[in-house]
C-alpha cells in the first residue's frame, strides 16, 4: 500500500501519531479490514456458519480459571470436533468467545492486537475494567452482522494487579451482543450449554477454590454441560481431545498442560461410570 503521490511511502494515516486503539486506527485507514465493517445482503445468515459452544470461567483464590469444550456445529452437523475457544488476551487475562466462530476467533485475533497496540503507543497496559470496556467497543461494531445472525458473544477473565489483595485478584466479565459488560461475581458461563454448566457449578463452586480445584470444577462442569448439550463436545479420549484450560494469575497468564486436563477428564469418565448423575 502505498500514499498517493508518493511511490513507495506509506499513506499518511500510518505516519500520523494518533489513537491509542489499533481498531480505531483500522476503522480510519482501513475500515473494510474490521470484521463488523463488511457488508451483507439483506437476511440471516446463521446457518452459514459454524457455531462455538460453551466457556466456563471460575475465580480462585490465586486469580481466575476458564475452560472451553472443543466442538463447533453447523445446524445439527458437528462442524468440528478440536476447534480451541480461550484464548490469552495478554499477559495477565483470557478471553473465550461463544457464537460465530470465525468471527469470533477474528475478533479475539484483533483484540489480542488491541491491548498489544495500546501498551506500545501508552507505555503501560490498560487496568482490566479498561480492557473489558475496550471488548465491548468492538463488540459494538459487530452490531450490525449480530443482527443477521452473525453473533459473537466472549466471555473476559484476568488477573487485576491494582487489586488491593490477591484474593481480590481475579475478575470476571461477561457481556451480550449490543456490547454491554458485566463484573461477575464467583462464576459465569456462556455457549449453548452454559445453562447446564452453571447448574453443575451452582454445586460444585466454593470460595477460594485453588487453581487446581477450579481446573477440576470446569472440567465438570464441562462433562454436565455436554451431557445435556448436544452442541457442547464432552471429553473424547478416543481421538485424545480435552477441554483447553487456562489460569491467569500473579504468575501470568498459561495453559494448563493437557496431560494435566486428559488425567482430569478420564477421572470424571470413571466416577460417572459408576454414578452416572455425578
Amino acid at each position: 500500500m502505498t500514499g498517493q503521490g508518493f511511490p513507495g511511502k506509506l499513506p499518511h494515516a500510518y505516519m500520523t501519531a494518533g489513537t491509542s486503539s489499533f481498531s480505531e486506527f483500522l476503522m480510519q485507514a482501513a475500515p473494510e479490514l474490521l470484521p463488523g465493517r463488511r457488508p451483507l445482503p439483506p437476511g440471516d445468515f446463521a446457518e452459514m456458519s459454524a457455531h462455538a459452544t460453551t466457556i466456563v470461567a471460575l475465580k480462585t483464590a490465586e486469580g481466575v480459571v476458564m475452560a472451553g469444550d472443543r466442538r463447533a456445529t453447523s445446524g445439527n452437523y458437528i462442524a468440528s470436533r478440536d476447534i480451541e475457544k480461550v484464548f490469552p488476551a495478554d499477559a495477565y487475562s483470557l478471553v473465550g468467545m461463544a457464537g460465530t466462530a470465525g468471527l469470533g476467533i477474528e475478533l479475539i485475533k484483533l483484540y489480542q492486537v488491541e491491548l498489544e497496540h495500546y501498551e506500545k503507543i501508552e507505555g503501560a497496559p490498560l487496568t482490566l475494567n479498561g480492557k473489558a470496556n475496550r471488548l465491548a467497543t468492538m463488540l459494538r461494531g459487530n452490531l450490525g452482522m449480530a443482527m443477521q445472525g452473525l453473533a459473537v458473544v466472549p466471555l473476559f477473565a484476568g488477573f487485576d494487579n491494582d487489586a488491593p489483595s490477591v484474593a481480590e485478584a481475579g475478575k470476571i466479565y461477561s457481556f451480550d451482543v449490543v456490547g454491554g459488560v458485566y463484573a461477575e461475581r464467583d462464576y459465569d458461563s456462556i455457549g449453548s450449554g452454559s445453562i447446564f454448566a452453571k447448574g453443575s457449578l451452582k454445586k460444585r463452586y466454593r470460595r477460594g477454590l485453588s487453581t487446581e480445584d477450579a481446573v477440576k470444577a470446569a472440567v465438570e462442569a464441562l462433562y454436565d454441560a455436554a451431557d445435556d448439550d448436544s452442541a457442547t463436545g464432552g471429553p473424547d479420549p478416543i481421538r485424545d481431545l480435552y477441554p483447553v484450560v487456562m489460569s491467569a494469575t500473579a504468575e501470568g497468564s498459561k495453559r494448563i498442560d493437557e496431560a494435566t486436563v486428559a488425567d482430569l477428564a478420564r477421572a470424571v469418565i470413571a466416577a460417572r461410570t459408576e454414578n452416572p448423575y455425578g
